[in-house]
């Protein structure tokens, strides 16, 4: 059955010795709304993932692990100033829990706001991790953005922070070309992955999906989702990677490399 964990009195010192819930994975969605993504645009990533929770291949990832349950949370973040849990821990043990899931999520409003703070979305994620009351075999953070950090604190040791005690940090970056751009396009359409597989992403089996299309949300989202669940690394070919020689990236300083 779906549990909402924010509720579970379920801790390790919880009056009558009760144990937190195994799970494979306890998994943190912290997804950008920032203002510089559209309606449309915000619309369709959050339509991603009630398709991808409502997809039967989720729900056979999930049951192919050890415990057959995974515990997740669903972030927006944008400026140093927001971060909004949209979906408290919740246990996912099926295809009926999947569904709820996302038939939840579904009704949740869509809130834009001013700022790409990655490291204030990562904060906020760490916070939720520390407090779950499932206990996972893998903590992981799936975080989306349309920019780099261009606002709160620097990102790197905050990266550090969360790699350092064990929790894996995926990226999806998001390269869309609109009106409303954080500008970074102008170093072309690779930089944005390129950024977050040298600044965001860390930790054991760390890989980037990159979207540079509204058409391939859906599919995309699903995809990540699903190595996440089965604890596979991946190299797919959406994402961009280092070549020899290329410049390394300077990541206190947005849009910049060193030469």
């Amino acid at each position: 059955m779906l549990a909402l964990l924010a509720s579970c009195p379920c801790s390790p010192t919880a009056a009558g010795g009760l144990r937190k819930p195994g799970v494979d994975l306890e998994l943190v969605l912290a997804v950008d709304v920032s203002s510089s993504m559209t309606r449309a645009e915000q619309q369709v990533q959050r339509d991603g993932y009630v398709s991808a929770f409502r997809h039967p291949d989720l729900a056979r990832a999930i049951g192919s692990g050890a415990r057959g349950a995974i515990a997740v949370s669903y972030l927006e973040w944008a400026g140093p100033g927001y971060q909004r849990v949209i979906m408290p821990w919740t246990i996912v043990g099926g295809a009926d829990d999947a569904k709820r899931f996302a038939d939840a999520l579904s009704t949740k409003p869509i809130v834009a706001e001013a700022g790409t703070s990655i490291s204030g979305g990562l904060l906020a994620a760490a916070g939720l991790l520390a407090h779950s009351q499932a206990a996972g075999e893998r903590r992981v953070v799936d975080i989306s953005g349309d920019g780099p950090n261009n606002v709160g604190l620097p990102l790197e040791p905050i990266r550090d922070m969360l790699t350092s005690s064990g929790i894996t940090i995926n990226g999806l970056p998001l390269s869309l070309a609109h009106s409303g751009s954080n500008g970074f396009q102008s170093f072309g359409r690779q930089y944005l992955s390129l950024y977050y597989e040298h600044c965001v992403i860390g930790g054991p089996d760390a890989f980037v999906i990159g979207i540079d299309d509204l058409a391939m949300f859906e599919v995309a989202i699903r995809r990540k989702l699903l190595l996440e669940i089965a604890g596979r690394p991946s190299r797919p070919s959406l994402a961009s990677y280092t070549i020899p020689g290329s410049p390394a990236f300077d990541c206190s300083m947005p849009g910049a490399v060193q030469r």
